[in-house]
């Protein structure tokens, strides 16, 4: 697998830690350098915002799917290589994973946990071949890691499944393993 469109869920504000921005439009500036497409939500507001103008700056391509209702708000970024324009977040979410070649985490809020939860459960079942990993960005993600390896020791997450997910800071090694990823077979059910 080649990673030529990532999709990137992250929070739609800034934080309270202006490193978090420093860092957004580090990785839309990283994704141009390396030719990796950007796939996001739309917005120009926050840690959104600040990737796709890093990615947009660099000479990057980025492809934006929003919601009409976030459209209608003003809330979307000008000067995206594509915008498609969708009914509802359930719509957004499967037109992005259906887009990128693969599904990373930056740091944000409950929308980004939705979105790449959705991505790591649809694993389990089957329905995502693609890869799911954490930009782990100043340990960000350290707790949510520590959760699913308790999940796992609980019986709720097969090993495999846990195994499948990335946490990591290196750009470069995140691309590496979703380059090299395999998907696991869906889950099974006695019958």
């Amino acid at each position: 697998m080649t990673i030529n469109k990532l999709a990137v869920y992250c929070g739609a504000l800034e934080g309270k830690d202006k490193h978090y921005m420093v860092e957004a439009e580090k990785l839309g500036e990283w994704l141009a350098a390396h030719q990796i497409d950007l796939v996001y939500g739309g917005g120009r507001h926050g840690l959104m915002g600040a990737i796709a103008r890093g990615t947009l700056l660099n000479g990057g391509q980025v492809h934006s799917v929003i919601t009409q209702e976030l459209y209608d708000r003003g809330v979307a970024l000008d000067g995206v290589t594509d915008r498609q324009i969708v009914a509802n977040m359930d719509i957004r979410k499967e037109k992005m994973m259906n887009l990128a070649d693969g599904m990373l985490a930056f740091p944000g809020g409950v929308g980004t946990l939705e979105e790449i939860s959705q991505a790591a459960s649809w694993v389990t079942i089957g329905d995502n071949k693609k890869p799911v990993a954490f930009y782990n960005y100043r340990g960000y993600y350290d707790n949510l890691q520590k959760q699913l390896v308790e999940m796992t020791k609980a019986g709720f997450l097969e090993e495999e499944y846990l195994k499948s997910l990335y946490f990591g800071d290196d750009l470069g090694t995140i691309i590496k393993f979703m380059n090299d990823y395999q998907a696991p077979h869906h889950r099974t059910y006695d019958k």
